[in-house]
């Protein structure tokens, strides 16, 4: 079901999101949807792993970091990579 929401904020950033919106080749409505949906799957799931509600920036690096197991090999390429440097 679609109802209607009425949002305020200042004219320029209207502007702007109208133009982006136009230039995606979408509507601004559809293009506000599209980021609460967003924003509340990435918070809502992301809140049930841990208990706190990241900030934006937060949700939007989360996952740039490799994983652990990778992590470990990376750590030992530098070791490895000190000790024919250094040795």
């Amino acid at each position: 079901m679609e109802t209607k929401l009425t949002l305020r904020m200042d004219e320029n950033i209207i502007h702007a999101a109208k133009k982006y919106a136009q230039k995606q080749g979408v509507s601004l409505s559809k293009l506000v949807a599209d980021y609460l949906r967003l924003i509340s799957v990435k918070t809502h799931s992301a809140k049930n792993r841990t208990g706190i509600e990241p900030t934006p920036i937060l949700s939007e690096i989360t996952g740039v970091l490799q994983k652990a197991s990778r992590r470990k090999d990376l750590q030992k390429e530098y070791h490895d990579y000190l000790e024919e440097k250094y040795l």
